[in-house]
């Protein structure tokens, strides 16, 4: 029992403390419930890809921590999945070019 008030001890004085620093920020009680805590400012500059990324481009992407974080998991996951999209689709388009050079050649070589 005396854990359980212990507990329910800290807890309201973290809230009290959340609160007289909203108020300490000139926000009211409501804004400050509204708005939630604030997301910290990244530890890394924002995260680009070019505008025709390859499957390097995306092994080399690398996302900062926030204050909720981000199953890493799930983010490699994705990229990986979107790497062997990218991939695919080049592949895709080098045997259609390849195709029409070799299309374009058999039409330049009949005889008219």
């Amino acid at each position: 029992m005396s854990f359980f008030l212990v507990f329910l001890a800290i807890v309201v004085a973290a809230g009290l403390v959340w609160v007289g620093l909203a108020a300490f920020r000139g926000r009211s009680l409501p804004e400050a419930l509204d708005g939630g805590l604030e997301e910290p400012e990244p530890g890394l500059p924002p995260v680009f890809l070019p505008e025709h990324p390859t499957p390097q481009d995306v092994d080399r992407v690398r996302f900062s921590l926030g204050f909720r974080g981000y199953r890493m998991d799930q983010v490699d996951e994705v990229l990986a999945l979107l790497r062997d999209r990218i991939a695919a689709q080049d592949a895709e388009i080098a045997r259609l070019r390849t195709a029409s050079r070799a299309e374009a050649e058999v039409e330049a070589e009949a005889p008219e």
